[in-house]
């Protein structure tokens, strides 16, 4: 499965969920995530990697991921749709605060 793939399942996860989400193709700082969705008032940004290449994160990902958490939102790095899943089901039941300690 590409990237490509793997990033319009978690979109679809995303919408169907009622997040508001936006697909960043080019953007005028680089490192920027793949993903921005505002889910339940609460801003993501995720880089997405498939499955062989989920450890392969950049410096400037990685940057740019801990720029948001520490501003407050939530940035992760996903390679299946299931760990959307999960991370959604647990930012609605308040353990998303777990979450954020990356």
């Amino acid at each position: 499965m590409t990237e490509q793939q793997v990033q319009k399942k978690i979109i679809k996860c995303l919408e169907s969920n009622g997040a508001y989400v936006v697909k960043v193709v080019s953007a005028s700082k680089a490192g920027v995530p793949d993903i921005l969705a505002c889910y339940k008032g609460k801003f993501i940004g995720i880089e997405v990697k498939r499955p062989e290449t989920k450890n392969n994160v950049s410096e400037l990902q990685k940057y740019n991921l801990a720029k948001i958490a520490n501003a407050g939102g939530y940035s992760r790095v996903f390679w299946d749709v299931k760990q959307v899943k999960i991370f959604l089901e647990e930012m609605s039941y308040d353990a998303w605060k777990v979450w954020n300690n990356w």
